[in-house]
């Protein structure tokens, strides 16, 4: 702050409340002057996510903001530094959104979510379409439910979802009581098996270089969070390891065999069953049921 480089800072996460448990990490948010794009990068055990100081203005546009903004960061986080007001803005527009504001939104994550699921039947799920399209369908559909369906599910309750490796357990205690046939859905998309299937996963990331992952899932099992375990690596395995699932046929049977207890395909739909699944969950997020 001493070179007026950084125009706000806030804190996000459970860090530091009284949510936190042993796997929280320090997370803050900040604005900076001669950003050209967002940045992200953890030292030392602390993640800072990075903002252009002009986004402090242009965010205080709801209209912007829901085009460009992370507006469940920037409305869940705690303030400490603003000396313009202008994040405390931000967060009052989000805080006091009305229905009709609100249902806007949906739609746009609806739409979004609509569009990359069908852009994933065409490429996923066609004529000679094999067990690596099957994966790949799988993965689509769960970044779906988890990145547009469950935050357009929330918008029925004002609510703003939370992304930290214990999501399911966020997305239960938000939205379980009054959307238990969505929720249903978003655990059916991660084939859940309780502490022995995270206990299983956990021991197929071995020699995969998931290292990092590896050691925040096992702190997540420590404390309990054995769904959120399971979720966390079933995505962070999809992710670090898209190649390895677009070459399936090509892998050693032991590779394979490790990949697919981490992606969970004995528990979970594959292929068009995962995207219809999402598609039911599209269409409850829609409904609020």
């Amino acid at each position: 702050m001493a070179d007026r480089k950084v125009r706000a800072v806030a804190q996000a996460g459970s860090y530091g409340t009284d949510e936190a448990w042993a796997g929280s990490q320090p997370t803050l948010v900040a604005f900076e002057r001669g950003l050209l794009s967002p940045q992200t990068e953890t030292r030392a055990g602390v993640t800072v996510q990075r903002y252009p100081f002009e986004k402090l203005e242009a965010w205080r546009d709801w209209d912007t903001a829901r085009e460009e903004a992370p507006i469940a960061l920037l409305a869940t986080s705690r303030v400490a530094y603003d000396p313009t007001g202008n994040y405390g803005r931000i967060q009052r527009t989000l805080w006091t959104l009305n229905a009709e504001r609100l249902a806007a939104h949906r739609e746009d994550l609806l739409n979004q979510a609509a569009g990359r699921l069908d852009a994933a039947r065409r490429t996923s799920t066609g004529p000679g379409s094999g067990v690596q399209e099957q994966l790949l369908a799988l993965a689509e559909a769960r970044n779906v439910a988890v990145d547009l369906l469950y935050p357009a599910l929330l918008t029925h309750v004002h609510g703003w979802p939370e992304f930290e490796i214990r999501l399911p357990h966020a997305w239960r205690a938000a939205a379980g009581l009054r959307f238990p046939k969505a929720v249903y859905h978003l655990d059916n998309l991660y084939g859940f098996g309780g502490e022995a299937e995270a206990r299983r996963v956990l021991l197929a990331t071995r020699g995969l270089g998931l290292l990092e992952q590896e050691k925040r899932a096992r702190a997540a099992i420590q404390a309990g969070y054995y769904d959120g375990a399971v979720r966390y690596l079933r995505d962070e395995t999809a992710r670090t390891h898209r190649k390895d699932l677009e070459r399936w046929t090509y892998l050693s049977s032991p590779r394979r065999d490790k990949l697919a207890t981490l992606l969970g395909v004995t528990l979970s739909p594959l292929g068009p069953a995962a995207l219809a699944l999402a598609g039911e969950l599209l269409a409850d997020a829609r409904e609020g049921r």
